[in-house]
């Protein structure tokens, strides 16, 4: 497997930025297991699904984070599971926590939302996890879309747990609308669920058009991921992609920027 970029900041103020997407079933297996995988994949960026929700959710956010050398920067229970983490490396401009509509019957749905800056490039991000039913899935693809437009930036991801493979309409929805990382660029696994026997690709990163995906695929086979952890960390495998985000254009420039604390 050919190496996948590091992270870095070139020049003319783009950036080679490394976005994990990962379903962590709450926190319910090998967190110690966990942390070897996301640290190894040496994320800038990390999506999570079903992130802790319930007591002291916050807590075992901060400490997941904390043990990846990262910091969380939105979602958790305030999103009803997505959650983005964020190195040191970034500027954050803002963060949104949105609620998707509840269909009866099915589980609160929601999106972590951010605005971020790497060097001279700006960069939305969203982590979802859509509904198991097909219609309420296809219809928070569009509501996903629609809160994509509206983080008002010209280059953005999403990454997360779509709960249908490729051939799905809502999976379509979205690669109409964005680049599939892993179709444009495939690098390493395919298949993300399930651990032991994957057979399914139902977690993906997408990107809008304007950004250069470099890479993209299961981590299966990068320095520092065994096999071993990889099982025991959660019921998913994780997605990490490699992306060259453009500088900035002037009509885009933010008011003043934040950068993120430490962990709590």
């Amino acid at each position: 497997m050919a190496p996948l970029p590091n992270s870095h900041t070139e020049p003319d103020g783009s950036a080679v930025v490394r976005v994990l997407s990962y379903n962590i079933r709450s926190l319910r297996d090998d967190t110690d297991a966990l942390a070897r995988v996301i640290t190894a994949c040496a994320p800038d960026l990390v999506l999570l699904q079903e992130a802790p929700r319930f007591f002291r959710w916050r807590k075992k956010l901060a400490r997941l984070a904390g043990a990846c050398g990262l910091v969380v920067l939105s979602g958790g229970g305030t999103s009803a599971g997505p959650a983005i983490l964020c190195s040191l490396r970034a500027t954050v401009e803002r963060t949104e926590d949105v609620l998707l509509p509840l269909t009866p019957g099915q589980h609160r749905r929601g999106l972590a939302t951010a605005v971020v800056r790497f060097g001279g490039a700006r960069l939305g991000v969203i982590s979802c996890h859509l509904s198991l039913d097909g219609a309420e899935r296809y219809a928070q693809g569009g509501l996903l879309l629609d809160r994509l437009d509206g983080l008002g930036v010209e280059h953005a991801l999403v990454g997360g747990d779509l709960n249908e493979g490729p051939g799905g309409r809502t999976f379509r929805l979205l690669a109409g609308a964005l680049q599939d990382g892993r179709a444009v660029a495939p690098w390493g696994g395919e298949e993300t669920w399930t651990r032991t026997a994957p057979a399914r690709r139902i977690d993906a990163v997408f990107a809008t058009k304007g950004i250069e995906v470099l890479g993209c695929g299961v981590p299966a086979d990068l320095p520092g991921v065994t096999g071993a952890d990889l099982a025991a960390a959660t019921d998913h495998l994780p997605v990490l992609a490699a992306l060259r985000v453009p500088a900035a254009s002037q009509r885009s420039e933010p008011g003043q920027a934040r950068q993120p604390s430490g962990p709590a």
